[in-house]
């Protein structure tokens, strides 16, 4: 795992793209073209629906000119991709790891899968006008060529503040509130439940990995957002300091420093990003022996969604880590 769990896309951006562009007659201005397989011209971004117009919009890459209700965004982000469905944002492309989240079943049908890393003449193809990117990602200039390109820092934002920023970018501000409204009512409903059925038990969020153990705190996904954020329930110490108190979100530790790590509760499941055996973890002796192992309050999330934190996500996550600390035993 990176130092960050910011998915940096790396586009290929190479000579090719700018032969491609010329090819096109693309400007910098956005003028309109032909796309590579069609000969539809690309809608120029600074008028994107055109009877909307336009407005200026503060991303992390500058003030970028943006239709004010766009029509055909495609993000490059795949964390980020869960916003736009909960508005109701009309997305017309999106990454691999994105859609194949499980939570985004049936919520993603004709959005183009652009892959693991999104060609140019995918991009193009799908005529955007409005492009949704991490600051940082290579070739945002080039990307700019396309459609207007809004850069997101990630993790810079907590999720209901960037769902409401997400909101006014697409011209959907009543859904974003909306959807805020919604989930603090749930979260006013739960909390008393579960503090009372958690009483004074700590929480680890740990996974298994091919050196060790990741602990996540309350900004990494893997249900942390809810378990530390809107619930406050805790962390043990050293799981506090490592993970939450340090602004991480998440620590990495060696098998031999578990039960530091360990929780009264545990929400577990393999890491996704190798292919190590978590049985290495889950069957040693220093696991089973864990109280919340021999107690049986361990509790396996889903590894290809659970690692998202977007309101989609999110919302699934509620009902299981809601439930899951409902029913903890003593």
């Amino acid at each position: 795992m990176s130092k960050s769990r910011k998915p940096y896309v790396v586009l290929v951006f190479t000579l090719a793209f700018a032969l491609l562009l010329a090819s096109c007659g693309q400007s910098t201005n956005h003028n309109a073209e032909s796309s590579p397989s069609s000969s539809e011209s690309l809608p120029s971004p600074s008028s994107g629906e055109a009877a909307n117009g336009t407005k200026i919009y503060a991303a992390a890459n500058g003030d970028i000119e943006v239709p004010v209700n766009p029509q055909r965004i495609v993000d490059v982000t795949a964390f980020y991709t869960g916003f736009f469905v909960a508005l109701g944002a009309p997305l017309a492309g999106a990454m691999d790891n994105a859609l194949a989240n499980p939570y985004l079943k049936g919520k993603v049908d004709g959005v183009a899968n652009l892959g693991t890393v999104p060609l140019p003449e995918s991009i193009l193809a799908l005529k955007p006008d409005l492009i949704i990117a991490y600051k940082g990602t290579d070739e945002i200039d080039q990307l700019a060529k396309i459609a207007p390109v809004v850069a997101v820092e990630y993790g810079k934002l907590p999720y209901k503040e960037q769902m409401i920023e997400f909101g006014k970018l697409t011209g959907k501000e009543a859904e974003a509130s909306a959807w805020v409204d919604q989930w603090e009512k749930k979260i006013a409903d739960l909390k008393p439940k579960v503090q009372a059925a958690v009483g004074a038990k700590t929480v680890s969020i740990l996974n298994p990995y091919a050196k060790g153990l990741y602990v996540f705190g309350h900004n990494f996904g893997r249900g942390g957002e809810i378990i530390y954020g809107e619930f406050g329930l805790k962390a043990p110490e050293e799981a506090q300091k490592a993970a939450i108190d340090s602004g991480t979100g998440w620590a990495s530790i060696t098998l031999e420093k578990l039960p530091e790590f360990a929780g009264d509760i545990i929400f577990t499941c393999p890491w996704s990003g190798d292919t190590s055996d978590p049985k290495i973890v889950y069957d040693n002796a220093l696991w089973t022996t864990l109280p919340a192992v021999k107690a049986g309050n361990v509790f396996q999330l889903n590894p290809a969604a659970d690692t998202y934190n977007d309101p989609v996500s999110l919302d699934a996550q509620l009902d299981f880590i809601a439930n899951s600390l409902l029913s903890v035993k003593s």
